[in-house]
This record gives structure tokens, sequence and C-alpha cells, in this order.
């Protein structure tokens, strides 16, 4: 929680029960049980709290990389219990929120940025929220209003799900927490499990459990008299013009100042070092950055195409880091595939490595983990940025054919290659960018995900909505840039980093992910931005190496087709037997395996113990 507090340094579960009919101490134990299905991200000590009017139940776990002093433990209340917060997160600018208020004369009883956060809240309200540097969800009571907040930070790096029903609103840090709350049936949302499908991740605002939602990145909501009103504080918005000063020097200083706050901790800070640019310009800056030896983990595939490690060892010692490495192969991804789909909250068709790696870091004594998540995103460093723009124009110009189109999609969904099934799907549709961004990042057609969703939910989705209205963004590069950043960054990679690594004790932070960075790289236009390989970035950053430069683009891959011949042969055979589906290759052998342990974990779950029609409700209660 506290960045460079002597007081304490901890990482968070939030949960906490609002009610209308004041019943907060009989709803305790549901407080309690779902404080202990987020025990894994808190182990070290737990908290909860009860308002005077008991309107509102609390609960926090902590886990403290510094022992924790009893001045930050949490729920944490100030002024005789006016305002009471639960927090998840980092705020990185806590120290400069904290002098600005006590300019103004407001007291500090702790030096966490806990209490700044409710302090901050006190004095400017709502709006607190659009003061805050850093990754946050937390919800604060206001008791003389009988109000709460509810806050997400700009990106969603940290989650936060809830449920409201008849007045009464649940939320938690991990979805399978409100479930365990009791209070919420244990059912599949169909259309949540045809995005999926589709998709292979659950869009935000959207969950797997019918009833429950995702505050989105950049959010803040208030309850009221059993009412929840969201807003939106924050969205992405792109430059149409050149900037004043130098496009790499403004950048260079952006990712500096973001590092600064970064590294700041009590405990050594370490990076998740690849043979890529992103993560290796991390460490390139963390010099001046005020950092002296850095630790570096890295991740080896023996024997692939793919493996990184000896790029990453270069790196390490150009730059005097320390590293240490962890090695996958086939056997031992067989179990990490198991502990993956232990800890995972919504199945997705990524993660694993972050896991990998996260493991790598507790044994090696590290807490606290930089990653390179974002940049390709910013920067454009994905084929998707150039490509599904092409993808647009060739199927509107296509949409002029009329008949032709839609017969020419309809045989290529016959073909055995998903990429064509999926191409033919997109000349079915909308001919825009959504559909265009689905066919080249997605996973099954909508005809395979409906199929897979009446399989194996037993449920029918909706009809399919009509494609999303997207913001008007400077050029079609910068809408599949937004694309990238609010579909594929915020409903995947940060919902894995957030799980995987918390289920290993394991804080993730990611400097690209910042809110001067983007700011700063979203005021350059498209053309500079977004140039190949990423030069914007490497112009910023010319300590790069030439070893890491040079190299071509490409992700993070297991050998999973390798493997799928070999030792995971028989690892989705089970699934697969019993698809109706063809699935093929193996992000769509994982997507529905992960879906078919998920459920079945879902299924097992007790149905809700307080029906919602003993919910006694009363509007319009203040107090």
């Amino acid at each position: 929680m506290v960045c460079g507090s002597p007081d304490e340094h901890i990482m968070c579960g939030i949960a906490g029960i609002l009610s209308v009919d004041g019943g907060g101490l009989s709803l305790r134990d549901r407080a309690a049980a779902m404080q202990h299905a987020l025990a894994h991200r808190g182990p070290d000590d737990r908290g909860q709290w009860i308002s005077a009017t008991g309107h509102a139940v609390f609960a926090h776990t902590r886990l403290a990389i510094l022992d924790p002093t009893p001045a930050g433990r949490q729920p944490m209340s100030i002024d005789n219990g006016r305002l009471t917060i639960t927090f998840n997160g980092e705020i990185y600018n806590f120290m400069e929120l904290r002098r600005e208020l006590e300019r103004h004369g407001v007291p500090f009883h702790s030096r966490t940025d806990t209490e700044v956060v409710l302090r901050a809240y006190d004095a400017y309200g709502d709006e607190c929220v659009e003061r805050l540097r850093g990754m946050f969800a937390f919800a604060i009571w206001d008791e003389r209003a009988r109000r709460c907040l509810l806050a997400r930070d700009r990106f969603g790096i940290k989650p936060l799900y809830y449920s409201l029903r008849n007045g009464r609103l649940i939320f938690a840090s991990e979805l399978r927490a409100t479930v365990a709350s009791g209070l919420i049936e244990p059912a599949v949302d169909a259309s949540a499990a045809y995005e999926y499908f589709r998709a292979g991740s659950v869009p935000e605002p959207h969950t797997l459990v019918a009833g429950v939602k995702c505050l989105a990145a950049g959010q803040r909501a208030v309850w009221r008299d059993g009412e929840l009103t969201p807003a939106t504080y924050f969205d992405l918005s792109f430059a149409t013009s050149a900037p004043a000063i130098d496009a790499a020097a403004m950048t260079r200083q952006a990712l500096v100042d973001s590092l600064s706050h970064h590294f700041v901790s009590d405990v050594p800070v370490g990076i998740f070092l690849s043979g890529g640019v992103d993560s290796t310009a991390l460490l390139a800056l963390a010099r001046e950055a005020g950092q002296g030896e850095v630790r570096a983990l890295t991740m080896a595939i023996p024997g692939s195409a793919d493996d990184e490690a000896a790029l990453a060892r270069r790196t390490a010692q150009h730059f005097g880091a320390r590293h240490d490495v962890v090695e996958v192969d086939g056997a031992s991804a067989t179990t990490l595939f198991a502990d993956y789909l232990k800890a995972m909250d919504q199945p997705s068709i990524d993660g694993m490595n972050t896991l990998a790696v996260s493991q790598l870091a507790r044994t090696c004594g590290m807490k606290v983990m930089l990653s390179g998540i974002g940049a390709d995103e910013l920067f454009g460093g994905y084929p998707s940025v150039q490509a599904v723009p092409k993808f647009t124009v060739w199927n509107q110009r296509l949409a002029a054919a009329g008949p032709i189109r839609a017969a020419a999609g309809q045989l290529l969904e016959r073909l055995p290659d998903p990429r064509w099934r999926r191409i033919g799907d997109m000349l079915g549709q909308d001919p825009g960018l959504s559909a265009s961004y689905a066919a080249f990042r997605g996973i099954f057609t909508r005809a395979e995900a409906r199929a897979l969703t009446r399989q194996f939910a037993d449920l029918e989705p909706e009809a399919d909505r009509s494609p999303e209205r997207l913001p008007i963004d400077p050029t079609p590069q910068d809408a599949a840039c937004r694309l990238e950043m609010t579909r594929y960054l915020r409903n995947q990679l940060l919902r894995d980093a957030d799980v995987m690594s918390m289920a290993c004790g394991v804080e993730v932070r990611v400097p690209f992910i910042d809110p001067v960075v983007v700011s700063t790289v979203t005021a350059v236009p498209q053309q500079q931005r977004l140039s190949p390989a990423k030069a914007l970035l490497r112009q910023a950053v010319p300590e790069i190496p030439s070893w890491i430069s040079s190299q071509p683009k490409r992700g993070f891959m297991f050998p999973m087709e390798q493997w799928l011949s070999g030792p995971w042969s028989g690892v989705f055979a089970e699934t697969d037997a019993r698809c109706s589906v063809p699935t093929g290759t193996w992000y769509r052998k994982w997507c529905v395996r992960a879906f078919a342990v998920w459920l079945d974990r879902l299924r097992d779950t007790p149905a809700a113990t307080v029906p919602y029609s003993t919910v006694v409700v009363t509007r319009g209660v203040n107090g």
C-alpha cells in the first residue's frame, strides 16, 4: 500500500457490503467469507469494520512487504468513524498530495497513502480521484452522508467487482469473493460467456457471473439509498497536431519520472526482463531514475526458437543487473498450467507467463516487480495497429458487393483454418473497426462462440448487440490503438497480471501505464507515436543495446504446439473430446479448457444462502 513509507508497504484485497436496511451485523459473516476468499491477496493480516448504523461492512486483507504498524491497518477510519476506507493499490504521488493538504492545515496520524486518500476525499470530495496517480481500487464510506464512493484507476490496473440487487451492493477485488458472500446466485452470464469465447477474455464491465459487473477503468461510482450512480472521470484522447517540443525528449522525461515513482519502495524492486525493447528500456533508464543495482528476472524456454534468455542475460550484464532465470519446459509447464487453473479468477488465454515469473520472484525473495506491459499498446508495437485499419478498408470496399460478400463469408467460415473462419465471420458483419479487430485478435467466430455457450453453459446468448460506437479518433491507427488499450490490455493483460502475481504474493507495477506517460505519449501525433518498430520509444531510450533493438518484433510465446504433440498431449484431451466445435489451435483448446474448469468450480459453489426475496428494502432512507 504505502510506497516509500517507513511504516508499511502492503498489497491488499478489499471487500464490502452496503445495505439500505442497516443490517450490518447480520452481514458480518458474509463479509468474513469474502475476506477468506481473498486470503491469498493478503495472508499477513486482516481487518473488518461495521458502520455505527450498520449500513456498511468492510473487509480487508493485506500482505506485508515489511512489518506494518497498527497505524496502517485497514479498514481505516478518521474523525471517529466519520470516514472509513478499504483500499487496494499504490498512490505514487501520495507525498505530494500530503504536503498540499498539510499546507491547508489538514492533520495526519500515519504515514500511509491510505490516509492521504481519505483526507483528499474529505478536502476535495469525489473529485479527489482525479488527483491520484497510481493503481487503485477503493471504497470510502461517509457516515454523515450515508453514502459510499467506489473508484478504480484510470487504466484498470487494479480490479473492482460489484453486484447491486434490491439496493444491496456487494463489492470485492476478485469475482470469486463476490460469489463467496453467499448473496449471489452462482449462475453464468450467457452474454459474457459468448464474448469470452469470441475474444479469449471477458470484456468489462461484464463478468461471467450473472448479476456481477466490473467497475470500468477510469470510473467512480456513488452508492446512496440503494442506488449506484457511476461516472467516468478519465478517457483516452489522442493528439491531432504536432507537439511543441521534441517528442523523444518529452517521452524520455515522462518515462524517467514514472520510473522514479514506481521504484520507490522499502524493499528491492526488480524488473521482469525479456529479450524485447520494452523491459530493456525500463532497465536502461533505471540508473537515471535513481536506482543502483537492479534485480532482473527472466523466463527461459529451453530448446525453443522463441527463447529470449540469452538476450536477456547479455542485457542484464550490460547494465550491471543481478539476473535470475527460471526454465520452463513442457513437463514443468504441465504443473504450471494446473497452478494457473487454480489461481484464475476468470478464465483467459493468457497469464501463465506472469504466474511463472511471479513464482520465480517469490523464490528469489522479491515482492515488487516492474513489467513492460502497455508499451506495445502505447507505441503501436502490435501488427494490429496497422492491419486492422487495412482490414476495415478492404471490408468496406467489399460491402458494395452485397450478397457476393455474404456468400464469400459463408464459404470462408467452412474452411479448416480458424483464421479464415474469423475473416469469413467478419464479412457477415457491419464493416467497422470492431469487426476487423475481432477477426484479427479473436478466438472463435460468432457462430462457434454461440455453440460453445450452449454446450458448456447450457445457455442461449442474446442476439448480437449493435456494433460498439467507438469515439472518433484522429486516425484509424489511433482507433486501433484505442481498441488494444481498452480491450486486450485492459481485459486480458492487466487483469491476468493482477490475479497471477497476487496469487504468488507479488506486486506487479506497470510504469508505461502511468498517467504522466500516457498523457505525454498520446499528445504525440499518430505518424510519430505509432511509427514502425516503436521508433519513438527507441529514440527516447537510445541506450537500448543493438542486440535488442535489431531484433524483429516477437511477442512472448510458449511453444504450445510443440508441447501439444509431446508432454501436453493429454492436457486438453478430455475437453477436446466433448467439444462440439473443432478447436485445432492451442489457444482455442486453452480457451475451452479454462472455461470448463472455471465453470465446474462455479457449479461447486453453494447457492446463495440469503434469497433476494428476504432482503428488506426501504427507499429514500437517509439515516
